[in-house]
């Protein structure tokens, strides 16, 4: 009796031990709030205009590109490193010309994919400092490197890839959720 007794207490000490130990192991709700999708509010995005969002603690841009942007995107395929986007990151649905969802918007990470410096947001057309054949885009001003109104990378510049496109969905035609993978609405 006194050691089923004794193992009884024994079995009950090292669940009261393991349980915490074990939940330990979980990630805390910060890591999980990290990792999380989160909702972006493109509703008051001006023409031409840039939103920055905190996304897997990273800066992800929501760009509303104008006609005039767009209609500059082609003419640039030949000043580009990998215009196609063969070699970049991006979701299926943003395998296209204009890498994106909807052609409207560009949704990309604002890393820059040769040391990792945040580049600038340069929609002006033909600025002094960076020549007469740019057509609006992302300058990093780390090491020089271009990137197109769709996050391509210009030929010739340090950066070696494209941006990266992040998974991101449409909830409705003024929210976005980036991180999650579901087409267009």
């Amino acid at each position: 009796m006194l050691v089923a007794a004794t193992s009884v207490v024994g079995a009950v000490g090292a669940g009261y031990v393991a349980v915490p130990f074990i939940a330990s192991m979980n990630p805390s709700a910060r890591a999980r709030a990290a990792g999380a999708p989160v909702k972006a509010d493109i509703g008051k995005l001006e023409p031409g205009a840039m939103l920055r969002v905190k996304w897997r603690g990273k800066p992800v841009w929501v760009v509303n590109r104008t006609e005039e942007m767009l209609a500059a995107l082609p003419e640039l395929e030949p000043q580009l490193a990998d215009p196609n986007s063969a070699a970049s990151a991006q979701p299926e649905s943003c395998r296209n010309g204009v890498r994106s969802v909807k052609p409207r918007y560009l949704v990309a990470v604002g890393i820059c994919t040769h040391l990792g410096c945040s580049p600038t947001y340069r929609p002006e057309v033909a600025p002094t400092d960076l020549g007469a054949d740019w057509k609006g885009g992302f300058f990093c001003p780390c090491h020089g490197s271009r990137f197109d109104l769709a996050g391509r990378v210009y030929a010739g510049v340090p950066a070696p890839i494209n941006l990266e496109i992040p998974k991101h969905t449409y909830i409705s035609d003024t929210v976005i959720l980036i991180g999650e993978d579901g087409g267009a609405v």
